[in-house]
Parts: structure tokens; sequence; C-alpha cells
């Protein structure tokens, strides 16, 4: 048997080993780590950069919805798909049944005073008026903004529906395809259109109404007429649209000078 002394002796060196290898081992796993984070942080950052650039870009071309016959509304996230590509909703989409092939009819109040009739198709535009009627009866578009105004010749819209209420965020989902587009790319006056980014699967929320005649560019596949306005258009051009653009873009659309929210919004399906 060992000394005391030389025994204490020996359990302190297997300690000091012990921890040293503990130290070691550590030192090890920062180093990995940090090589690791040297790696991925990088591209963590692209990524981030990425789902940022391309949030901005959706919707920018969402804003684009409305653009007149030379702007363009290919801005978005997803690039145009190939000819292997297929076109595919994203998100929970609401069904296309609830619109239930029959007319819908309600209202559409903007700043508490601008009360807009409004009348959705199920029949020609299934998906898109289901898409509305949920949207509505869900309440999605009570306190957002009407964010983007167009109101020169043979170009008058506004456009209304953004989650975040400036042309960007969306209810989680987007979804296709084109319903009922006018085939000569005219949208006359009182038509309920939906705003999309580049490809026919990428609607979402966000609408315009179509205050004066308008043509719009149909290079793209155009948008889908949803419905229209029966009541209330001369209230919305006398009260908000015809106050003009407070800081107009290339195209000559842009904020209204009349800031702009959506205060309330009732559907039903006509009997």
């Amino acid at each position: 048997m060992a000394p005391k002394n030389q025994a204490r002796d020996n359990r302190e060196a297997r300690e000091r080993l012990r921890l040293y290898e503990a130290r070691q081992g550590l030192h090890d796993r920062q180093r990995r780590r940090r090589l690791r984070d040297n790696l991925v942080a990088p591209a963590v950052l692209v990524l981030v950069a990425a789902l940022a650039t391309g949030s901005q870009l959706a919707f920018a071309g969402s804003q684009d919805g409305g653009g007149k016959a030379d702007a363009s509304a290919s801005a978005t996230a997803t690039p145009t798909p190939t000819a292997s590509a297929t076109p595919a909703n994203t998100g929970d989409v609401p069904s296309k049944t609830i619109a239930k092939d029959s007319t819908w009819t309600g209202s559409l109040t903007l700043n508490k005073d601008v009360d807009l009739g409004i009348e959705l198709d199920g029949r020609k535009a299934p998906q898109a008026a289901s898409v509305e009627i949920k949207l509505i009866q869900e309440q999605f578009y009570n306190g957002t903004t009407c964010h983007r105004l167009a109101d020169s010749s043979d170009f008058k819209f506004l456009q209304c529906g953004s989650a975040n209420g400036d042309g960007t965020g969306d209810a989680g989902f987007q979804y296709g395809p084109l319903e009922n587009v006018p085939t000569d790319g005219r949208y006359a006056k009182g038509t309920i259109a939906i705003a999309r980014g580049a490809t026919p699967y990428s609607q979402s929320t966000q609408f315009f109404i179509v205050f004066g005649d308008t043509t719009l560019d149909g290079s793209t596949g155009g948008y889908t007429v949803v419905g229209k306005v029966t009541s209330g258009l001369d209230d919305l051009v006398s009260e908000i649209t015809s106050k003009g653009i407070s800081s107009a873009g290339d195209d000559g659309s842009g904020e209204p000078k009349v800031a702009t929210k959506i205060t309330g919004a009732t559907i039903e399906r006509e009997k």
C-alpha cells in the first residue's frame, strides 16, 4: 500500500490531469464551434438577407398588381416557374367552395364615412371570391391601409389589403390560378381585382378598386376580376382619390394624400 502522502499526490495528479483534459476538450469544442460559426454565420446572413429582400420584392410585385400597360409586375421573391415547375398554392388557402358558385354582396367602409357597396362573383372567380369572403368574415381587412393610388389618364385605381398596410405582409398564403381576366386588358370603372406579383400563384390579400376605366399590361397574364363596386364610387373619388398622391413613383402611382384605412367590411351570400 502506498504511503498516505503518495496516495494523496496520486489523487491530485489524476485530478489535475482530468481538469487539463477537460480544459483541452472545452478548448477543442470551442475551436470547432468557432470554425462552424465562421462557416455557418455568413450563410445565415445571406439567407436572412435573401428572405428579407424576397419579402420586399414579393410585395413590390404585389404593388405592381395595378400597374399601367408598361409597368413591370415581374418583381417577386419566387423566380418565374420554368417549364418543369408545377404552379401551386402555398399556405392555408381558403377553399374555393366557400363562394358556392354564387353571388355575394356586402360593403367596404373607408375612413368611417366612405361606404362602398360591393359584389363578389363566385361563379366567374370562385377561388378569389372565396378568399375575399373568408378574409372579410374574419375581419382581416379592418384597420389595414389603402397604400397605393394611381390617378393618371387610363390608369386609375386604389390598392388596399396588405397586412402591414404599406404593401407588405399577407395572411400566410398565396394562391392561383388567375380567373376572369379581361382578354383586352381593360378594367372597367368599378372593377375590383386581385393584385399579385410576377406569377399567377402570387395572389394573396391585396386588391385594387378601379375608379376610372383602366388599361393594364396583359402580357404577364393579367389580373383576376373578383367583383365590382355597386355603389359609393363617387364618394370614393370626391373624398379620397381626387385629392391626389403625396409622392408618385416612376409609374405615376404612390401613397394617397388622404390617408385611407379600411374601417369596416361585410359580406353575405345573395339570396
